[in-house]
């Protein structure tokens, strides 16, 4: 499932980028929780815990049912005026917020 999602070669040196900073075995999460003014909102952490219901691509981990509304989606590092940061363009959100940071789908 996680083959369904795109990573840009600016995300995957920008992950390991922040990696390198973290303890060793550390991974980069990515995971949709509720919330935000859009309903849905993407979240970006690190763990050192593989859970029973993740899936790995190197040292990323995305549990099942994030992995489900990313499917499809580009995962890009990007740098612009407001600042730099993760940017997921995703095909199943219908709405999201003005700093695309929530989404509704």
């Amino acid at each position: 499932m996680i083959k369904e999602i795109k990573f840009t070669d600016k995300a995957i040196k920008q992950i390991n980028n922040l990696l390198s900073q973290k303890d060793p075995g550390s991974f980069f999460r990515i995971a949709i929780k509720g919330g935000g003014c859009s309903g849905f909102q993407y979240e970006f952490t690190f763990d050192k815990k593989l859970e029973a219901d993740d899936l790995k691509h190197e040292n990323i981990l995305i549990d099942k049912t994030s992995a489900d509304l990313l499917k499809g989606s580009e995962v890009d590092f990007v740098s612009e005026l407001i600042g730099d940061q993760f940017k997921i363009s995703n095909p199943q959100s219908k709405s999201s917020c003005g700093c695309g940071v929530s989404f509704s789908i």
